[in-house]
């Protein structure tokens, strides 16, 4: 009998008086309290499925040119799948979070996942460009709740205290993601043509699928909501809404409110710039790379893929810079502030910054490297190794930045902060591989990099912004700030 279903004492009464809020730090309810492998297995399953969300975003691109032949489009057009994809993960939240809200967090992996692949699956057998286009945006809106249910599992599991390394992992795994779609895709498409790519994600989707069928809820109001049904009790405050005041308060939630914080907070505005940058970034090399490669270099189809391998490693290996900055830098000056501040007190989040300081000047440097050494006379290998720096410093720069946002705003405006980044980074996503190739057709990938290094030049002084001003910044704030 588990430790949950014994509540009676040998009186025959029931300990637990309500189901409020937990049953002390140690009620074995809380998904904090369940066994290490429990937590392990569990956000282990939730980060894949992240991944393949991301994965099938990109392993579509190297099929693109194909698509564009079979159905008589542009190139630009051919990239439309692409870019509406991403685009249906910025809207996902809108139909993910409210089922979270009511209903749990697995319940809505357990509704969109099979969704999300149905969508894929009928992108993969599309007789036009209209319907593949249409097929992949429905896809990304229902592949969306993987990505922001990740987030908030891991939140669940693990205090603000550890979160970092969790979020090292969680954040480098879906761009990890993206960044071997292509190396993948490439093959496939080469071997059977650009339906079984889509045909490949599905087959991902159900397999990192079957292990979220073995986890647990890890909502706090859902597994209260559950345990006070079950031993008939008074359970977690309720708010009785109408429809009206229910599509206003996830409107606010998740459109308005995101939105305002993005035009009218500092930190929001400026980390949301600079993250969904960072992630068009990443886009565009998906959509450019192959082309630099056969251009420069005279790749074949198999050679661009293997081009990836940067990326790849570069995203591979970025959780353990950030697991060693938080172990050697930001928990021993937590633990140093702790003995002698009291627990009220608050530990700046601009010490979650200490990775984007040191990256956000590696990033235009390692732009510059990759724009001026890819030409013949210069070994491939080179670039490729540059572009893994680039990816490398973009990712010490976002998971930074967004652990600096979310201690920032904390949990009553947090999950808006975190809304209005996810709608930034995909949008942004969505919109970089519409010019990218053309952009690196006309200047030449020198200037073209050059450019997009430039941008990330004028940005690198945005996290030494917040280090010297951000508790000024936070005090001025028209939004709570709290721990």
């Amino acid at each position: 009998m588990s430790k949950e279903a014994n509540t009676d004492n040998e009186t025959g009464q029931n300990p637990i008086a309500h189901a409020r809020d937990w049953n002390g730090t140690n009620d074995p309810g809380d998904p904090r309290n369940f066994t290490l492998l429990r937590r392990i297995y569990s956000t282990t399953a939730v980060t894949l499925l992240a991944f393949v969300t991301t994965f099938a975003a990109s392993i579509y691109s190297p099929g693109s040119s194909e698509v564009a032949r079979n159905f008589s489009v542009s190139d630009e057009v051919a990239i439309l799948p692409l870019a509406f994809y991403n685009l249906g993960l910025a809207a996902g939240p809108l139909i993910g979070s409210p089922v979270s809200e009511t209903s749990g967090r697995k319940v809505v992996l357990l509704i969109t996942t099979p969704c999300f692949a149905l969508f894929t699956l009928g992108a993969g057998f599309a007789n036009g460009i209209t319907a593949l286009v249409v097929c992949r945006f429905f896809a990304g809106v229902f592949a969306a709740p993987a990505v922001g249910n990740a987030s908030a599992t891991l939140t669940d599991y693990t205090s603000g205290r550890y979160r970092a390394i969790s979020f090292a992992f969680y954040y480098s795994i879906p761009t990890f993601g993206a960044a071997l779609g292509p190396l993948v895709g490439g093959f496939v498409a080469e071997a059977r043509g650009w339906r079984w790519t889509l045909f490949t994600t599905v087959f991902l989707t159900v397999a990192f699928y079957i292990p979220i069928l073995f986890t647990k809820e890890s909502y706090k109001k859902t597994i209260l909501q559950r345990r006070a049904k079950k031993l008939g009790i008074e359970g977690p405050p309720q708010v009785e809404r109408t429809t009206t005041e229910t599509i206003r308060y996830f409107a606010t939630t998740l459109l308005f409110r995101p939105l305002h914080m993005l035009l009218t907070e500092p930190i929001v505005t400026l980390v949301c710039l600079y993250n969904a940058f960072l992630f068009g970034l990443i886009y565009t090399f998906v959509v450019a790379a192959p082309w630099i490669y056969k251009t420069y270099y005279g790749f074949s189809v198999s050679g661009q893929s293997l081009s990836f391998l940067g990326m790849i490693t570069g995203t591979a290996i970025a959780p353990f810079p950030l697991v060693l900055i938080d172990h050697f830098i930001y928990q021993p000056r937590l633990k140093r502030f702790r003995e002698t501040k009291s627990e009220e007190e608050r530990f700046p989040p601009e010490y979650r910054l200490y990775p984007a300081l040191i990256a956000s000047f590696i990033l235009p440097a390692g732009l510059f490297a990759f724009a001026w050494t890819v030409r013949p006379d210069v070994p491939a290998i080179m670039p490729i190794v540059f572009q893994g720096v680039t990816a490398l410093a973009s990712l010490l720069i976002y998971a930074s930045a967004n652990l600096f946002m979310m201690d920032a705003y904390g949990p009553l405006y947090g999950a808006s902060a975190a809304g209005a980044a996810m709608l930034s980074r995909y949008t942004l996503s969505a919109a970089f591989p519409l010019f990218a190739l053309k952009m690196y057709q006309a200047l030449g990938v020198g200037w073209a990099t050059s450019l997009l290094a430039f941008c990330t030049l004028a940005m690198a002084p945005i996290p030494w912004l917040f280090w010297k001003f951000g508790e000024d910044i936070r005090r001025k704030s028209r939004y709570e700030t709290s721990a």
